[in-house]
């Protein structure tokens, strides 16, 4: 069964044009649909969310510092908004790949975008799901009643990665600022080797395991079968519906970022194109070669981005006068093989986020799932249709379920519009709201898989003053 469908996931969707979405009139959100219980006491909304465009790696951004693509963030999610910066209560904000001049980015990007000093903020990293713990940090910082107003979010800048001298080389250079005279750092210097000029370079890989996520990522379709020619075919539909709802002017999360010192603007995501599948059949294998089928084409792309967003409680939302997008229902964090399971949060996030909320996959309106590899994405769609693989691994007495793909990813996702690790997650949160509001949908699932094994599922509801501007 998941075999005949995985064979027409591409085929029935690629031919459903996002522009047939049109914003519909705002039904009633009915007591005869399913609720989702507020567990917090406080009804904590998701206000808005904004994002820089997101670029490859190398292209516009590259001059910059990752502080400065996260100070904009922070500037315009005030702006869309209005509200004052003095409002916010605290800052949590992610990042993965660190730049050590600004290891607590959180703090120092909003110093540059003028929060004020008394504003608390620190840096979480849980690989792509970075601005995820953002988000759901905030919401048990309100819920245990220490802040109202909570601003999350994420950066990452793959143009300008830290690469550190060898550990043979830092120790010596430590043992040398140790040394009291010129005699002990000359014996010192006698124990340098050339091999200690070789650097190390930051790699995409597990600590645990060595290998890179592509290189699992490869093994995973293997392990599900997963065709080339299915997961380019994806990579294509991502692609197609990422362009048709930059086209449909959809993405209203961008906010136009101006090159420092220059008259440029950015206004768009640079990331999304749209090939022929017969050019996509051409590529090369990336990581396992020369016969994996993962490829640069249906992989998610290295790519520098920010993004944020404001989560306080309703209460709260209505003495400011705003109008919240979501009601954030319920969360869960999952982990399981970091070796052969590496990719299967969702299949593993999504079933406990259902359940914990009380709603079945058919409750569901909106899928917005992170895009780490195509291969990924369909492994996952057929671990949860297999009942074997949920009896075996999940202990579970039955398969998940397959969500309905026409609900699935419906403005592409991180294949096509990128993936900068820790912006990620508010750009999934912002989408599934604004899709809710134009789909005339209730219920939204996010799911994401991450480094190390883990995941994210989250529950989202939309609130009757949702809108997707």
């Amino acid at each position: 069964m998941a075999s005949n469908l995985l064979k027409n996931i591409v085929k029935l969707d690629i031919r459903v044009s996002v522009s047939q979405n049109v914003c519909l009139p705002i039904r009633c959100l009915s007591t005869a649909s399913p609720r989702v219980k507020d567990k917090t006491g406080k009804n904590i909304v998701f206000v808005d969310g904004v994002r820089t465009p997101f670029l490859l790696s190398g292209t516009d951004y590259a001059p910059l510092m990752p502080h400065q693509l996260a100070k904009e963030a922070l500037i315009g999610l005030m702006r869309k908004t209005n509200i004052p910066r003095e409002v916010v209560d605290y800052i949590v904000y992610g990042t993965v790949i660190q730049e050590v001049k600004t290891s607590n980015i959180g703090r120092e990007a909003a110093l540059a975008a003028g929060f004020p000093h008394s504003v608390p903020a620190h840096t979480v990293t849980m690989a792509c799901i970075s601005s995820n713990q953002g988000i759901t940090t905030g919401i048990g910082l309100i819920a245990a009643g220490a802040y109202d107003v909570i601003v999350a979010g994420g950066v990452e800048f793959m143009s300008d990665v830290p690469i550190r001298h060898s550990r043979k080389m830092r120790s010596l250079l430590l043992r040398a600022n140790k040394a009291k005279t010129p005699l002990d750092k000359l014996k010192l210097l006698s124990t340098f080797r050339p091999d200690f000029l070789l650097p190390e370079l930051p790699a995409v890989a597990e600590f645990s395991s060595g290998e890179t996520m592509g290189f699992s990522a490869d093994r995973l379709a293997a392990s599900f079968k997963v065709s080339r020619e299915e997961q380019d075919q994806y990579a294509v539909r991502s692609h197609t519906m990422a362009k048709e709802a930059q086209d449909n002017g959809y993405l209203t999360d961008i906010i136009p970022f101006r090159l420092p010192n220059s008259s440029k603007v950015i206004e768009k995501d640079n990331g999304i194109r749209v090939s022929p599948i017969d050019k996509l059949a051409k590529l090369k294998a990336a990581f396992v070669k020369p016969h994996g089928t993962v490829t640069a084409a249906n992989s998610s792309f290295l790519t520098d981005g920010a993004s944020a967003c404001l989560i306080m409680t309703e209460e709260k939302a209505k003495q400011l006068g705003l109008k919240p997008k979501l009601y954030l229902r319920d969360f869960t964090y999952v982990a399981q093989d970091p070796i052969d399971q590496l990719l299967l949060g969702p299949t593993y996030a999504t079933p406990k986020v259902l359940e914990k909320a009380g709603l079945s996959i058919n409750d569901i309106d909106v899928w917005e799932v992170h895009e780490a590899f195509a291969g990924q994405i369909l492994a996952n769609l057929k671990a949860m249709d297999s009942d074997w693989f949920a009896q075996k691994y999940m202990n579970r007495k039955s398969k998940v379920g397959v969500p309905d793909l026409s609900k699935w990813n419906k403005w592409g996702g991180s294949l096509s519009i990128g993936h900068p690790f820790a912006a990620t997650g508010v750009r999934l949160t912002v989408h599934t709201a604004n899709r809710l509001v134009r789909e005339d949908g209730q219920f939204g699932l996010i799911a994401a898989c991450a480094a190390g094994g883990q995941g994210v599922g989250m529950i989202v509801e939309r609130h009757p003053d949702a809108t997707a501007l």
